[in-house]
């Protein structure tokens, strides 16, 4: 499944990450992959723990971003966040039950 993350450009948290050269932090881009899984599975964000996440590329304000996520037979989560067809972070969510 795919969908859009929506990441205003003017978010305040590049203002302080870093200051002259702004990039996503990996804090924010998270929230923003778990409120698409929520949205998807109905599994609100404390059901969730995150087994693994790699930040591969920095996100500029304004970047056009997608998550592709695949459930697994677990239950568990594997996402893909791309920007255009650079992979920017990737990660498994594991459920909690």
């Amino acid at each position: 499944m795919e969908s859009t993350l929506q990441v205003a450009a003017d978010h305040p948290a590049y203002a302080g990450h870093f200051p002259g050269h702004p990039i996503l932090p990996g804090v924010v881009l998270l929230a923003e992959v778990m409120h698409a899984v929520e949205r998807a599975t109905g599994r609100g964000a404390a059901r969730w723990s995150l087994a693994n996440a790699k930040f591969l590329q920095p996100v500029a304000p304004g970047t056009a971003l997608t998550l592709a996520q695949v459930t697994s037979e677990n239950g568990g989560v594997r996402f893909e966040v791309r920007a255009g067809e650079r992979v920017v972070a990737s990660g498994t969510l594991a459920p909690r039950d």
